[in-house]
């Protein structure tokens, strides 16, 4: 009786035949079996065709009876592999090691078989009727291989710097950067039902006990909430008008009324001469969110007449501390030039001026200010009566509120 063969090539002898040959066969069955228990090979994988591989009956190197094989080939087309339907418990880690980005399959010959288009690796099995994937992962995740995760938890996730995480498109949504040695972290907590999620940094420095949170617009971008800016530390403005100054005992700029017409706007000023320097006060409790710093002002005011030369506007200023005198000197004036308009009962404002500095500025002061009249220097050429309406005082806080 002749030898018989399993469907991936072992060779079983009957009782009597190859005598004295046995060991020769049997060494190689050993071979075939080691193979199919743990062996490895690559298969070239014919472009836009499945390639059957064969069995070798009583032979070893066959791919068909190989553990790991590895598919190679440059592909511009679905390609793939096929096995004999009977090799029923079979179990394979496929590689596709091919190129071209192209669908590959591996199946039996009557099956579907397993389709994956990545550069992963499969741990198929033979279930009796068909190639199946067993599920196991097995080189979904590398170094240096993209992947696309779907349904996993990451316990411990981990981005390096200039990662990101993407949309649905693949765009950039989240980036991450680093400085080079990080003690300050943000921390995002979830809530129960009735309370907000927290955004909240942390620090894992035993000297940072009070840090700050920055969300940092881009340009000229706003920090909003819904559609609405949110108000943050920064300019903010005290608008004084007028009515609200008076003019100083010495040299006092003279209160006026000027009528337009009957029922329509009247101005209510403070007229400056033109050829003696003259001054009007007012006087503020700053907000406790100032930061003592430096401010700006704008002067709002009409014209007598309808010259068009220069005026020059200054401000000046002192702080006076709680049970302290308030006979203390101003801080130097600071002018800003304004042309006349060149016709009557028009508002005209100033430029923003440089930096007032208030002397003895510092929280919880009582701050006079002292407006004057330049009306000496020979940069001031406007003829007529500067009408001042008011002074709006630009000053910069570094507190949320006055809390």
């Amino acid at each position: 009786m002749a030898s018989a063969y399993t469907p991936l090539g072992v060779q079983l002898m009957v009782t009597g035949e190859k005598a004295g040959l046995w060991g020769g066969y049997t060494n190689t069955n050993l071979e075939i079996l080691q193979q199919i228990a743990g062996g490895y090979t690559t298969q070239a994988v014919a472009d836009g065709t499945t390639t059957a591989l064969a069995v070798a009956d009583g032979a070893t190197g066959a791919t068909i009876a190989t553990s790991t094989i590895k598919m190679t080939g440059a592909l511009t087309g679905a390609s793939g592999l096929s096995v004999p339907d009977d090799i029923t418990g079979m179990k394979y880690l496929v590689i596709n090691a091919t190129t071209g980005g192209e669908t590959v399959t591996f199946k039996t010959a009557g099956g579907t078989g397993v389709s994956w288009a990545t550069t992963d690796a499969k741990l198929l099995y033979h279930d009796g009727t068909n190639i199946v994937d067993s599920g196991l992962g097995v080189g979904d995740v590398t170094l240096t291989g993209t992947q696309t995760l779907t349904n996993k938890t990451l316990t411990a996730a981990k981005i390096v710097s200039g990662g990101f995480i993407a949309d649905a498109g693949g765009d950039e949504n989240l980036v991450f950067t680093e400085v080079g040695t990080p003690v300050n972290e943000l921390r995002i907590t979830n809530a129960a039902t009735g309370s907000g999620p927290i955004l909240a940094a942390i620090s894992t420095s035993a000297t940072d006990s009070n840090i700050d949170l920055n969300i940092n617009p881009l340009g000229t971008g706003v920090l909003k909430s819904g559609t609405a800016p949110v108000k943050i530390a920064g300019t903010e403005t005290i608008f004084v008008p007028a009515q609200a100054m008076f003019g100083t005992t010495t040299n006092g700029a003279e209160a006026n009324a000027v009528e337009t017409t009957a029922t329509r706007p009247e101005m209510k000023v403070l007229d400056f001469d033109a050829s003696t320097a003259e001054y009007s006060q007012f006087s503020v409790a700053m907000p406790k969110s100032w930061d003592a710093g430096t401010v700006t002002f704008q002067a709002f005011w009409a014209p007598s007449n309808t010259d068009t030369g220069n005026a020059l506007i200054g401000l000046q200023g002192v702080s006076v501390p709680d049970d302290a005198t308030s006979d203390v000197v101003f801080g130097t004036a600071i002018d800003v030039t304004d042309a006349g308009g060149g016709a009557l009962e028009d508002v005209l404002v100033s430029p923003v001026s440089t930096a007032v500095t208030i002397a003895a500025a510092a929280a919880d002061t009582y701050t006079y200010f002292q407006v004057v009249r330049n009306a000496t220097s020979v940069s001031d050429t406007f003829t007529g009566d500067v009408r001042l309406l008011g002074i709006k005082v630009f000053y910069t806080t570094n507190a949320a509120n006055d809390a």
